[in-house]
């Protein structure tokens, strides 16, 4: 994990799109199915769209139909952070960047083997990086 970013919601909002603020800052989400990643195959590692914070590798990437990237395990559990989350009435697990408290997502028990779970992941949330070490 990198440094603490720590920065002012306005400052947020000056260096995010108005979509990345809703979803990163307001823990909003896309919708279902309309994310850049969701149907992406490259082979790299998924950052963090605010502060860079390597999330996940594409090799635990998988397609969970949900509409939304999922991945059975993030690349570091040291990289991001959860919290429950009774917004809706629903009780979920938030998924957060450990560097800069953005919100990604949510993870759910229901992912495949090996790990049995599903980090559902907003695309907004997500930039890639092509893996330089291709073998």
């Amino acid at each position: 994990m990198s440094k603490k970013v720590i920065k002012t919601e306005n400052e947020w909002k000056k260096i995010l799109t108005p979509e990345q603020f809703y979803v990163l800052r307001q823990k909003g989400t896309e919708p279902p199915f309309s994310g850049k990643y969701y149907y992406h195959k490259e082979d790299g590692i998924y950052i963090c769209a605010a502060c860079g914070n390597e999330l996940f590798d594409s090799k635990a990437k998988y397609d969970s139909g949900s509409g939304w990237p999922s991945f059975f395990e993030p690349l570091s559990h040291d990289n991001i952070e959860t919290e429950m989350d009774y917004s809706y009435n629903m009780e979920r697990i938030e998924v957060k960047c450990a560097c800069c408290a953005s919100h990604l997502g949510h993870v759910f028990p229901d992912g495949p083997k090996p790990t049995g779970m599903r980090y559902c992941i907003n695309s907004i949330s997500l930039n890639f990086t092509e893996r330089k070490d291709k073998k």
